[in-house]
């Protein structure tokens, strides 16, 4: 008896230990974002401007990101635009379904989907090299030649996730509402007219507005996110896999606990 016991106490010891070191975890992942954070914006504002970086930054996530950007954004407003059909159609407003598509992709998911496709493309490369580099100690022989290494690459990506991501969420408004339009009118046999006269009357600035505050949040969150992992990234070749899992795992996660948080503040709604 004495041996089950002492097993069974193990056990609950270890899933407490487990329990308790989430939220430690979580703390401290939160405060060297913070930290990280706190030095780009302190060596951002500080010369030099390496503009050639930004540019090149910027190249990486948005030029290179517009393909998958576009492709997503076109089938999630074909297939949006099959299902709202098919729905409204048992009510008779299937004229209704070009507005609502519009609705959608502007406030939500043409800025969530452009930023996961981002994260998942651009965000889990940026976490790698930065790793590689880490590891190869090539970090620590720029800071040996006077370079400071958040200004010279953590700064120029975290910038450019916060210019291209509304770029790329407006892409994607464009491409979703034309998949829209290509399913429901050419396929489905709705008038064109009244789709498109719908869709101007109901989504307005204030929609896209929405979308895009929530974009310039989002893409600043996936960069940093992928640098903080990246940057500190240990333990060989192993350890950068392991950054740039966690990295995609936690940017996919923030983008949806962001989600919410913006959409709770701009309607008001949501108990905030």
């Amino acid at each position: 008896m004495a041996k089950p016991r002492r097993a069974l106490s193990a056990s609950l010891l270890a899933v407490g230990r487990a329990v308790i070191a989430i939220p430690m975890r979580l703390f401290t992942e939160i405060g060297m974002l913070v930290t990280l954070l706190g030095q780009a914006i302190f060596w951002g504002v500080r010369p030099p401007y390496r503009f050639s970086l930004l540019l090149a930054a910027l190249e990486f996530v948005g030029v290179q990101s517009l393909f998958i950007v576009g492709l997503t954004g076109l089938f999630i407003g074909m297939v949006f635009g099959i299902q709202l059909v098919d729905g409204f159609r048992q009510f008779g407003a299937e004229n209704q379904a070009g507005p609502v598509v519009g609705m959608a992709l502007t406030r939500e998911l043409a800025p969530v989907f452009a930023s996961l496709m981002v994260s998942a493309r651009a965000g889990s490369a940026m976490s790698t090299e930065l790793g590689s580099m880490r590891v190869t100690d090539q970090i620590d022989a720029l800071t040996t030649m006077a370079v400071n290494p958040i200004q010279y690459l953590v700064v120029p990506r975290i910038l450019a996730g916060a210019i291209m991501l509304p770029l790329l969420t407006m892409l994607f408004n464009l491409i979703g509402i034309f998949g829209a339009w290509l399913v429901c009118v050419q396929i489905l046999g709705l008038d064109p007219g009244v789709f498109t006269e719908n869709v101007k009357w109901i989504v307005d600035a204030k929609d896209v507005t929405q979308g895009l505050i929530k974009a310039v949040f989002f893409g600043f969150t996936v960069t940093l996110i992928a640098c903080r992992h990246g940057f500190y990234a240990k333990g060989g070749a192993a350890g950068v896999g392991q950054a740039t899992t966690s990295a995609v795992v936690q940017s996919a996660v923030s983008i949806l606990v962001l989600d919410y948080l913006i959409t709770s503040i701009i309607t008001g709604q949501g108990g905030l």
